[in-house]
């Protein structure tokens, strides 16, 4: 349900061209709480690059004080200007007024936020800049604390459309009150197809290079090591399991990485776990999987489970969050409830007597991906989107139109 939206969005128009009311290219901000590697950062960058190819001005913020991230140097290559407009420690309303002001002296249109922390201070400066204001919902964000609940209410009061990326993630605002319903919007992540696909000289040069032999059979997993990851359940499930002719490859590095490899070492599995940590050629490395698992307790709609798709290849996951939106169980994937370890091992071990089966899940698996989660049609609804918010008030894209 690529650039789904509530009724009454109207449909995508392609590139910069003159829009509603003759709008032209838009200066458009991306707000992130960091220039860190993550799923929600790759969807700005995919956007921003994107938008910034078809003409559009688009520039990337960080509110994580200086040194920046490693993002910050790929959204430079893509022609995207970057600014660091670092938060204090705690709670910090300056940083409102000193993101408002540069949002003024770049001229923005519209600003984009991503997480709940970009919300709360890039949604107001938006407004005080008379900019307008999207804001993407990229996971269920559980609260438990009143007030912080109250306050995401109030700060969701600036933006003039809130975006979720799958319909269970919509649900969640639902329940939780995040929005006035009325500017809530659909729009499922999409990713660079063309990037995946399994290639038979990247396998095997990526398995040489990891140590694992060409006929092993490999369960990988590629994330942020953190706790909703869950990570440790993939290593116990699969710990009386691997030997030298099956592997378990995790790649991704975080707050998680020391209690991993405890759970390694105490299932006595250290030859047989590969851990690579964070890297930037995960379209390669997927190709040495042979299924991809992603046993997290919390989930949007990942990045990572499209990408494994797209490669082809079966996917087991937790029936958490937009996964139950993306994965049809029995024929694009296998579901399993979260946490629940004897259910993981038991899929996992399914596909390994049965690769027949795996196989035909993954080709399925890539046909979906091509056919729903493209990068092109994510990027068309977000550009229908903004310029409907553009052409629809008075005072909105003020800089492009008395320029």
């Amino acid at each position: 349900m690529d650039g789904a939206a509530t009724p009454g969005a109207p449909p995508a128009p392609s590139g910069a061209g003159p829009g509603p009311r003759g709008l032209g290219p838009i200066r458009i901000a991306h707000v992130l709480p960091a220039f860190k590697i993550g799923g929600q950062e790759r969807v700005a960058l995919d956007l921003a690059r994107t938008h910034r190819a078809q003409g559009h001005h688009v520039l990337a913020y960080s509110i994580d004080p200086l040194p920046e991230g490693v993002l910050g140097a790929a959204f430079r290559a893509a022609g995207v200007e970057t600014r660091t407009v670092g938060k204090g420690p705690r709670v910090d309303p300056t940083l409102v007024l000193r993101l408002a002001a540069s949002f003024a002296r770049e001229r923005i249109d519209l600003v984009h936020t991503h997480n709940p922390m970009a919300l709360t201070y890039g949604a107001p400066a938006g407004k005080l800049a008379g900019a307008a204001v999207v804001h993407t919902k990229h996971g269920e964000n559980p609260e438990r604390h009143s007030r912080r609940i109250l306050l995401r209410r109030a700060i969701s009061a600036f933006a003039d459309a809130f975006v979720a990326v799958s319909p269970q993630t919509a649900e969640a605002a639902r329940t939780t009150r995040d929005v006035d319903l009325r500017k809530l919007r659909v729009i499922e992540n999409g990713i660079d197809v063309t990037r995946f696909g399994m290639d038979a000289v990247a396998r095997a040069a990526a398995r040489r290079e990891l140590g694992i032999p060409e006929d092993a059979w490999v369960v990988g997993t590629v994330g942020r090591l953190a706790p909703e990851k869950n990570q440790v359940l993939l290593v116990r499930a699969l710990a009386g399991l691997l030997g030298e002719r099956v592997r378990l490859l995790i790649v991704g590095d975080g707050p998680e990485a020391a209690a991993l490899d405890r759970a390694v070492a105490e299932a006595g599995a250290r030859p047989w776990v590969h851990l690579p940590g964070a890297r930037d050629d995960v379209a390669r490395l997927l190709c040495a999987f042979d299924v991809f698992a992603l046993p997290s307790l919390s989930e949007g709609l990942p990045l990572v489970i499209v990408e494994a798709m797209a490669t082809g290849l079966p996917v087991v996951a937790s029936a958490v969050g937009g996964i139950p939106d993306v994965i049809v169980e029995g024929r694009t994937g296998c579901l399993v409830p979260p946490g629940d370890e004897a259910a993981l091992r038991a899929r996992l071990v399914t596909l390994a007597g049965d690769r027949d089966q795996a196989r035909a899940l993954g080709e399925r698996a890539r046909q979906v991906a091509l056919e729903r989660h493209s990068l092109a049609s994510m990027a068309e609804a977000y550009l229908a989107l903004y310029r409907q918010l553009l052409a629809g008030a008075p005072g909105r894209g003020r800089w492009r139109r008395s320029a």
